[in-house]
């Protein structure tokens, strides 16, 4: 049979139709434009001949091997070496690197054994934002560029080469998890008397207990599908588990029928874990799959169950706004947020043990190139695990639990008056969010309170200052700049947008084709002496209680008038695209005006201080370095004799320690309990240091296409405590810290004496300052419960 007849038979024994004919290449979601002009294609649609885009190193199974091994044979002939002498490090492989260095957080045994199933489950759920989104553009941008010449990245690769490069990346680091899995957290949840079980190994009564479930809580959810001409593939949602079965009707008496598919999708209401009765101390969990999986026989009378595997889907999740077709924000945001659940195909995540007829079979109905294909030799969507370590309710396996460090406030005394008497800062969670919380609530609450101004990007379902500004709408002018494309938030945020308008908050969304992620509150108010003050809290972090107790950020609570003039101004571009010059958002540095530009200023400076022989040097803290103009001020600054010191935690596309290039830049990583969230610009600044705070990374996204707001830190206290105290803490941690080497791999920062883990430090001395503040409760003043009266350098 030719290759098209193959290809059109076996869509047609997946789908139950005849594939329309199609391009040559599978496109993935394109925008609302394209799409009107562009005919729909159904999910049954293949096209007949696949462009392989890139290889497997896995020897998948059987059928798909072999398709698999002709690609990679191909691109072997593709892949280029990336020469060291490249100026940036590549950003997905990059990514790539962090989301390992979160994985050795899975492995690392003194960790908990619960939280090491966390760090597995977060990896997981990185890994699926990460093919959502970075990699469904790059397979849309390989598709709408076919057939025109590859223009060669830095490193001297096409972007058909580089993701040949990334797709061998992708297949070692699933292995890598199932690694992780199966030979170190097995063994030590096993240890920690804690199992995830299958239908075989579960007990009797545990069986009794789940077909129960099953027939009260499952069952009559389930729409098992036959697929034939009148059934066709049903609509397999982004994410969602599903069960495949190779079926073969009961014949009497005839020759063996063919086989036919079968498909059960698991609604996404279900939980991923089912809890059993614990038996001899154990506490066991069976996966939802696999308690379905025992009951098939019932939902396919008049079949026989031939082979059967679970599976996932991951889809193009990138979002869509054309600004000429928008009515408004809300409603076109609205609308793309259906279309995610139903984008192209990405990656199929399929049991190891699947037999071959099934993957191939899925693998043409979900038009996939061998390489998209994973068989994971382990529970499919490790994120299912973080259920575990909520079930589990034993304090010894998890991290000890920590309170940050409150602020007391005197009775006859508020918030507001502590501010007066100068800035606040909060270095999150050694420093409780609740401050920051009792900031909004105390302006929603205090009648002397006339407007409040807030940005909202991500805040929780339950959380107090959502329902703080929801109650100051109806007493007084709240207004607030909620960001509707805050990546997977969406559908949340235009819940809270309607429920804010309702209540009568003035609800806008800032400006089209800019997100708003800076972070900024507003408070203005007429204070006892009469006098009309405007109060700010500035921060790097989102308003998010929930997540503010496992991120690190800074925040800034100040009445200094040039601050709360600025945090005015922002918010008047935010709502009115206010056209004013740079100078009106004087002292914050703010994207898209000045934050660039301000920033290579900044590295500019300290290497003519450097030239100059005065004191030069650079202490930057942030998620992601990836601005090719910022790294060439970077790269500049080191050749005039900078000192530079960069604490990177995710992507960082400088190469580090390269002769001649960055040989006085130093990059370190640290992933540890908390997520390193926030972002800290240190500048000695020829011995008048300068130190900033604020919600931009160094990326190009961040300063050019969203609003941001870096601000300074002026109180010489507090700039003391983000350099000595926090700053320096991560500079010598040697724990929980990587350092990037000039080919761009991290090891371990070695350990040179005692061990040092910057977190560890940071929440002892948050300790012994709240011990400290309640000895001394009943004679200590507002300003000794607002501030720490020294700042402590950390010593290894």
């Amino acid at each position: 049979m030719a290759t098209d007849e193959k290809a059109t038979a076996a869509k047609k024994s997946a789908t139950g139709k005849t594939p329309a004919t199609q391009p040559a290449v599978r496109g993935v979601r394109i925008s609302s434009a394209a799409k009107k002009a562009a005919t729909r294609r159904t999910s049954a649609a293949a096209p007949a001949t696949r462009a392989r885009r890139a290889p497997t190193h896995v020897a998948a199974k059987a059928a798909s091997a072999k398709s698999a091994a002709a690609s990679v044979a191909t691109a072997k002939s593709h892949h280029a070496p990336v020469p060291h002498a490249s100026r940036y490090y590549n950003r997905d492989e990059s990514w790539m690197l962090f989301n390992r260095r979160v994985l050795e957080e899975a492995s690392d045994p003194a960790n908990p054994v619960l939280e090491r199933i966390k760090f597995l489950a977060i990896t997981a759920s990185n890994l699926d934002e990460f093919l959502e989104i970075r990699v469904a553009a790059q397979l849309q941008q390989i598709e709408e560029d076919e057939g025109l010449p590859q223009k060669p990245d830095e490193d001297g690769l096409t972007p058909q080469q580089r993701l040949v490069r990334l797709a061998d990346i992708l297949h070692r680091f699933h292995d890598e998890q199932c690694r992780v899995w199966n030979k170190v957290l097995v063994p030590a949840l096993d240890e920690a008397s804690i199992r995830i079980v299958s239908w075989k190994q579960a007990t009797d009564s545990q069986r009794r207990f789940a077909t129960r479930f099953f027939h009260d809580e499952i069952d009559p959810m389930l729409t098992p599908v036959t697929i034939d001409p009148s059934h066709p593939f049903p609509r397999v949602l982004n994410k969602a588990m599903t069960l495949a079965l190779l079926l073969q009707h009961k014949r009497k008496g005839r020759s063996p029928a063919p086989h036919v598919l079968g498909v059960v999708t698991i609604p996404r209401s279900l939980p991923g874990l089912l809890v059993l009765p614990a038996t001899n101390g154990h506490r066991d969990f069976m996966l939802l799959d696999e308690l379905i999986a025992a009951q098939l026989e019932g939902m396919f009378r008049g079949y026989r169950i031939v082979s059967r595997a679970s599976f996932r889907v991951t889809r193009n999740s990138n979002l869509y706004l054309e600004e000429e077709e928008s009515r408004s924000v809300l409603e076109s945001v609205r609308e793309e947020l259906h279309n995610r659940r139903k984008g192209d195909a990405v990656r199929l995540e399929i049991e190891a043990s699947a037999n071959d007829e099934i993957v191939e079979r899925l693998r043409v109905n979900f038009e996939l190139d061998p390489w998209q294909v994973f068989h994971i030799d382990a529970p499919v969507n490790f994120t299912r695990l973080m259920a575990v370590y909520s079930a589990v309710q034993k304090p010894e396996l998890k991290f000890p639990e920590f309170h940050g460090r409150r602020i007391r406030v005197t009775e006859g005394k508020d918030i507001f008056s502590l501010i007066r008497q100068g800035d606040i800062m909060l270095h999150h969670p050694f420093d409780s969010y609740n401050t920051v919380e009792s900031f909004i609530e105390g302006g929603t609450l205090d009648p002397r309170v006339i407007a409040i101004k807030q940005t909202l990007y991500r805040t929780s379902a339950d959380s107090a200052i959502f329902r703080a500004l929801k109650e100051a709408g109806a007493t007084k002018d709240v207004t607030v700049v909620v960001e509707l494309m805050a990546r997977f938030d969406e559908a949340s945020n235009i819940r809270w947008a309607r429920e804010l308008e309702d209540a009568g908050v003035q609800v806008f969304h800032g400006i089209f084709g800019l997100k708003t992620h800076c972070k900024l509150s507003l408070v203005v108010r007429r204070d006892p002496d009469n006098v009309i003050r405007s109060y700010a809290h500035l921060g790097t972090g989102n308003y998010n209680p929930v997540t503010s107790r496992f991120y690190t950020d800074i925040s800034l609570l100040t009445c200094r008038p040039e601050v709360t003039d600025a945090v005015q101004h922002v918010f008047r571009y935010l709502t009115a695209e206010w056209a004013t010059g740079s100078k009106s958002y004087r002292p914050l540095l703010v994207s898209p005006i000045t934050l660039a530009n301000d920033v290579l200023a900044l590295i500019d400076r300290e290497a003519r201080h450097a030239r100059a022989g005065k004191p030069a040097r650079i202490i930057a803290k942030m998620n992601a370095l990836l601005d090719n103009k910022t790294i060439e001020a970077l790269y500049a600054a080191s050749k005039a004799g900078v000192e530079i010191d960069l604490i990177v935690r995710g992507m960082c596309a400088l190469r580090a320690c390269v002769p001649g290039l960055s040989d006085h830049i130093r990059v370190r990583s640290i992933i540890g309990r908390f997520l390193e969230h926030s972002r800290i610009f240190w500048f000695a600044n020829g011995g008048e240091e300068e130190v900033y705070a604020g919600s931009a990374d160094w990326m190009s996204r961040n300063l050019y296409e969203r609003c941001e707001v870096v601000f300074p830190v002026l109180e010489p206290e507090l700039k003391r405590r983000l350099r000595d105290e926090i700053l320096e803490a991560y500079l010598r941690d040697n724990v929980k810290a990587r350092i990037l080497k000039a080919d761009g791999s991290y090891v371990r920062a070695p350990r040179g004496g005692s061990a040092f883990s910057s977190q560890d430090w940071l929440m002892q001395l948050a300790i012994a300052q709240t011990q400290a503040s309640t000895q001394s409760a009943t004679q200590s003043t507002n300003e000794t419960t607002a501030r720490p009266r020294s700042i402590r350098k950390p010593t290894a």
